[in-house]
């Protein structure tokens, strides 16, 4: 009787361990769809919340870079201007 009882108690043991791995499993996989899937969600929600946000700041901000893109845009157009080949007048033939 008492290995009848180590029989079963072995084989009710390794049927819970072979459940408790299937279950752990499930468990793992599940959690990493769920992380990726919420990591996912939450790009998006931050992407969103700078579509909505950045404009806002850009334009609070504005007085304070005017001088800044004064300053950018003098450069800019005197290395442009320092760029440009002068037009040179066709020779004439003949």
């Amino acid at each position: 009787m008492l290995g009848l009882g180590i029989v079963v108690a072995a084989v009710v043991g390794s049927i819970w361990l072979f459940g408790a791995l299937i279950g752990g499993l499930f468990k793992l996989t599940f959690g990493l769809f769920g992380a990726l899937f919420s990591g996912l969600a939450g790009l998006f929600v931050l992407g969103l919340t700078a579509l909505l946000v950045v404009p806002i700041v850009l334009f609070a901000l504005l007085p304070l870079l005017l001088p800044v893109l004064g300053i950018v845009a003098v450069v800019w157009i005197v290395v442009h201007a320092s760029r440009a080949q002068p037009e040179q007048a066709p020779t004439p033939r003949g």
